[in-house]
């Protein structure tokens, strides 16, 4: 086994059956066949064994937020999958739900010829959950494995205030894991028994998808009793796109983006959160092809941590800014997330950010929006109306207005708590990278996690960071993005300040 065993956790304390017919890997997080350590640990189970490999892919139609959007950009994923496995000799089961609970049942049935089964560990959504409640109804071993990040989740024990106390960890303890990457094609490098059919009283219960179901088509979407309001977006999902994402990142805008990334009217950043998200590119590999265009190596590494931002890696100014976003920034949620299960939560926030929240949650307010009025682009604001209503038409926000969003939502609701709700509820309903440990470090870093307390104190911040669109205006180029975005293309907005 390759594997590394800090990625590895046994889910319940059951036995491999030697005389199951495969080895399954119930595919739920890592959603790709590249740069897997999920899939990498099943195909060395499978081939320690000598038995096939299934891959069961499935899609719900219950989960949290379910709609045309987040549904069409996973079955991109799920036929790329399909394409990558096929004639490989591995078995790829893709199921998508046609009604709630359709699915019940399913894996148990495939784990009952299994001699056990692999999936993935992710920290965040209902996931977790819905892997430990397996573990307990299924009779042989499952294993979670991590395959989330360049730390693995169980790198670090403690939970981090800052993301500088992050980077300065990662500076003294990464090295090491930075020797374990996953295999770039593990099932094509592997020598497996090829699959057979999967039984018929199983496919017939529970069908496999169809092409237009993969292939997103919209009247197979209507079908499904999911939320046809939030619909799927020209941005299309998978690992084929994602890849050329990444190639176009490096190629055209990473040399811009250090000092670019949060102009409004600049396309600099990477464009990868989505499909970092739905696990269709792994951080491995956006940081194997980085490092490969900068030819480092580990040697370039420094000798000592210092924490700070620019320095430690030896690489270029542009790919370091960017390592600190894909490594620090991201990483320092998944930390959150696999240690706290109130990450979430209102009272998952430093002590500090809360009682200056509190103190200063009855302040007046001169804007006071509820969800509705937030969710319609609807406020006195034209900047913070162009950035929602980016969201709701694209899937995402630009990455520093993202942050404004936030802070306006904090400071025209009726309390810290509402906000925070707004704030959640309009991320995941909407982005293709809501949902995530790294969309919640955002989220809550607009109440003050992984910040400090800034002065002067302010009405309803109290001394949590403050940001206005007055500022932002000044500060950054928007002409081109409220043209794109404003009033003028999409609706009628009450006069606002510029």
């Amino acid at each position: 086994m390759t594997t590394p065993d800090i990625r590895v956790q046994a889910v319940n304390a059951r036995p491999t059956e030697a005389r199951g017919d495969y080895v399954l890997y119930w595919m739920v997080a890592a959603r790709r066949t590249r740069w897997n350590f999920a899939l990498q640990r099943a195909v060395e189970w499978a081939e320690q064994l000598g038995k096939p490999l299934v891959v069961l892919e499935a899609l719900r139609v219950a989960y949290p937020w379910a709609s045309d959007r987040l549904h069409a950009f996973v079955l991109h994923g799920m036929a790329d999958n399909a394409r990558s496995l096929e004639g490989s000799g591995v078995c790829y089961y893709p199921y998508v739900e046609r009604e709630p609970n359709e699915g019940k049942g399913l894996l148990t049935a495939l784990a009952a010829r299994a001699a056990l089964v692999v999936t993935d560990d992710f920290p965040a959504f209902f996931l977790r959950r819905m892997v430990a409640a397996a573990g307990r109804r299924i009779d042989v071993r499952l294993e979670a494995i991590d395959s989330n990040g360049l730390l693995p989740l169980r790198g670090a024990d403690r939970v981090f205030p800052t993301a500088y106390a992050f980077r300065f960890f990662l500076q003294k303890h990464l090295r090491p894991h930075l020797a374990s990457f996953p295999e770039a094609d593990p099932v094509g490098e592997a020598r497996l028994v090829r699959a057979g059919e999967i039984p018929s009283a199983i496919t017939t219960r529970w069908p496999r998808a169809d092409a237009a179901l993969l292939g997103a088509e919209p009247a197979a979407l209507r079908r499904l009793p999911i939320d046809h309001t939030v619909g799927a977006v020209a941005t299309r999902g998978g690992t084929q796109a994602g890849r050329a994402v990444l190639e176009g990142f490096l190629g055209d805008r990473l040399a811009r983006y250090a000092d670019e990334r949060n102009q409004p009217d600049v396309e600099a950043a990477s464009g990868l959160s989505p499909y970092l998200h739905f696990g269709h590119v792994s951080a491995h590999e956006v940081f194997a092809a980085l490092m490969t265009q900068e030819r480092w190596t580990t040697r370039s590494i420094a000798a000592r941590a210092t924490g700070k931002r620019e320095g430690w890696w030896g690489a270029s100014p542009a790919a370091e800014a960017f390592l600190d976003e894909l490594v620090t920034w991201r990483e320092v949620g998944y930390n959150m997330c696999h240690l706290r299960s109130d990450y979430d939560h209102y009272e998952s926030l430093p002590d500090w950010a809360r009682a200056t929240l509190e103190a200063h949650a009855t302040d007046a307010r001169a804007h006071v929006y509820d969800l509705d009025a937030f969710e319609a682009a609807a406020t006195h604001d034209p900047l913070w109306n162009a950035a929602q209503t980016q969201l709701a038409r694209e899937g995402r926000v630009h990455n520093y207005l993202r942050m404004l969003w936030g802070k306006k939502i904090l400071e025209w609701s009726a309390s810290p708590r509402a906000a925070l709700d707004v704030m959640i509820e309009l991320n995941n309903k909407y982005a293709l990278d809501g949902r995530d440990p790294n969309s919640y470090s955002g989220i809550f870093w607009v109440l003050g996690r992984y910040d400090r307390p800034w002065a002067p104190v302010r009405p309803i911040f109290g001394s949590v960071r403050y940001m206005s669109s007055e500022n932002t205006a000044r500060k950054l180029r928007v002409k081109g993005y409220l043209e794109k975005w404003g009033r003028s293309r999409f609706q009628k907005l009450p006069h606002g300040s510029f």
